[in-house]
């Protein structure tokens, strides 16, 4: 610090020229001082200037992600409430399978206690080529039943299988 009391008692030259470099030196180590201070500033400024940027872009991708995961969510409700009412249906479906089928197996009981065996036999296989629309999947359901009840098989059936052929023939001449 300056002592201004004891410059001002300063007789000699000597003391006066120390003192007017020290001040100069003062003054010069100041200014620097106040420009290194601008820099900072300066520089605290442009890294405040971009951190705000930096947050704004930041608070967009945030806001983005969001608004894509609530989408995604309620894509996902969609979905799962598209397979609950499948499920749903699937249930309904099945039964009603069941329904049919006990219906089916105590028409074929009553049909086997009543009817003679060859228009069970007739009955029995209408029901095995059911769904068969179109020339397609009559032949594959064709194929398939021959595989399974043919008399060559273990639990192959002769009779069974000549139904089947004649029932298959019946339906391919509706066809053609």
């Amino acid at each position: 610090m300056i002592d201004w009391e004891e410059i001002n008692r300063a007789e000699e030259m000597d003391e006066l020229k120390e003192a007017k470099i020290w001040l100069f030196q003062e003054n010069i180590r100041l200014e620097n001082a106040r420009k290194e201070l601008a820099i900072s500033q300066e520089r605290f400024m442009n890294e405040s200037g971009q951190l705000r940027k930096e947050l704004e872009e930041l608070h967009h991708r945030t806001v983005q992600e969001r608004k894509r995961l609530k989408e995604e969510n309620l894509f996902f409700e969609k979905k799962l409430a598209i397979l609950q009412d499948g499920f749903r249906k699937l249930d309904e479906d099945k039964r009603d399978f069941e329904r049919q089928r006990r219906a089916l197996e105590e028409r074929t009981r009553h049909a086997v206690q009543d009817e003679p065996k060859g228009l069970v036999m007739e009955e029995s296989v209408r029901l095995l080529f059911r769904g068969a629309n179109n020339p397609l999947a009559l032949r594959k359901r064709y194929k398939d039943l021959v595989k399974i009840f043919h008399p060559d098989n273990l639990f192959g059936d002769e009779e069974l299988a000549q139904s089947i052929n004649r029932e298959y023939l019946r339906r391919k001449g509706r066809e053609e």
